[in-house]
């Protein structure tokens, strides 16, 4: 039986500066996550402005989520992430995609250290909260620049490839097969080697978003710089926060930019596509909650961020007393926003089109409080990182129906990996 963590609550005067410590605080451990809301207002909101666990107390992995339900109960904290390829368990699939990162389908873990960081207070759980702080107090307050050999980054399909199969799929939603479908496509380099501490607070000056995270599972590396929630739970109230619909802004000339806020608003062809992921949601959400709790909070909400405006919507729903964590995803996960609908029906697609595995890439990373609460984000915007074998990737995707333009589609994720490749040239 492990020591249960004492907490203490510490002064902050620099967020930003101790941010930095954090992260350099954390490089010695082979295992931690760095969950980091870049100071949005959100509803609901963060447990914390910055949410960290370092360290492995003890810890589940497998390719049956169902198999971790007892350990998700226990009034600890829990950090760690849901591959998408979860999806083989839950929904009696099967996929043989390679995936080169190499994360497992599920990991969970519970920290030696949690680090809460909110307004103007540090809170450390810990055995020795004291030495801990003191070992913060002694890192670098800056990052060191991020030393990069060159290297090239390549794109799993050409542009004409990827048209092709739109084209493809568009004729599946005109023969019935589906309505929607979340198609992605991969870019990778081989043989690169950086410092993803340095990689990381680059992606985060470039693109701070509410669902960052900095997760690290041995020598496997996850960056991801996030604006979406998959699912949020508090006390018996449940959350989700799909987004769908997006257009470049317009920083350099503010009238311009409320134009697009407003195109994006407005557009019938990106209502459409985020009035189909509600009504997934809605009923999955149906399948768990009690009846007639399930309700749309907001729909089309325009939101913006560094590079972006996004569509995004909130369903919620008061969840079924001795509903297992498994329970949930099972109705809920993948989420919606990165497959399409039907579900089952577009996984299927995606396993027949999609050139590469997608591992990590639209699955999760998150925490469970000690009092049951978790917050879980949709890992996209994000870079892949396998120290050992050096191999680096990411993958973008868009939202195709009837209506789409397939060259207009190519643009959009384009746009959506302009962070990323911006910060991989910094």
């Amino acid at each position: 039986m492990h020591t249960t963590l004492k907490c203490c609550t510490f002064p902050v005067a620099d967020l930003s500066g101790l941010k930095k410590k954090v992260l350099n605080w954390l490089r010695p451990f082979g295992t931690f996550c760095f969950l980091d809301n870049q100071q949005y207002r959100l509803a609901p909101p963060h447990e914390a402005e910055c949410l960290v666990a370092a360290g492995v107390r003890e810890w589940m992995e497998g390719t049956d989520i169902r198999e971790a339900d007892r350990f998700f109960d226990q009034e600890q904290w829990l950090f760690g992430h849901l591959s998408y390829e979860l999806k083989n368990t839950l929904h009696h699939l099967v996929s043989h995609k390679e995936d080169r990162i190499g994360f497992p389908p599920y990991f969970l873990f519970s920290p030696q250290v949690v680090l809460a960081i909110s307004g103007d207070c540090l809170t450390i759980h810990a055995e020795d909260p004291s030495a801990v702080y003191a070992s913060l107090v002694q890192q670098p307050g800056a990052i060191d620049a991020a030393q990069m050999d060159s290297f090239e980054v390549k794109p799993v399909l050409s542009k004409e490839a990827y048209v092709q199969k739109i084209q493809s799929l568009q004729q599946h939603i005109l023969r019935g097969d589906c309505y929607e479908i979340n198609f992605c496509q991969a870019f990778f380099a081989d043989g690169v080697s950086l410092d993803p501490f340095a990689v990381f607070h680059n992606l985060m000056r470039v693109s701070p978003n509410p669902f960052s995270a900095f997760y690290r599972l041995n020598g496997r590396y996850l960056l991801c710089a996030s604006p979406e929630r998959f699912l949020a739970r508090k006390g018996a109230h449940l959350l989700s926060q799909p987004i769908k619909g997006t257009v470049k802004r317009d920083v350099q000339d503010p009238a311009h930019d409320e134009q697009l806020r407003d195109s994006l608003r407005l557009s019938q062809k990106e209502r459409a596509e985020n009035v189909m992921v509600v009504d997934l949601v809605r009923n999955d959400l149906t399948r768990i909650c009690k009846p007639a709790s399930v309700k749309v909070d907001e729909l089309f909400g325009v939101y913006s961020f560094p590079q972006v405006h996004q569509l995004i919507s909130t369903i919620s729903g008061e969840v079924e007393d001795n509903t297992s964590f498994s329970q949930i995803l099972e109705a809920l996960f993948p989420m919606g926003s990165m497959t399409g609908a039907p579900k089952r029906n577009v996984m299927k697609l995606i396993d027949a089109y999609e050139q590469t595995g997608r591992g990590l890439f639209s699955g999760s990373v998150g925490y469970k409080a000690p009092n049951g609460d978790f917050d879980f984000n949709v890992v996209i915007r994000s870079i892949f990182y396998n120290k050992a074998t050096q191999h680096l990737s990411y993958q973008v995707g868009s939202g195709i129906t009837f209506y789409s333009e397939a060259e207009k589609e190519w643009e959009e994720c384009m746009l959506k990996a302009e962070a990323i490749k911006k910060v991989l040239s910094l």
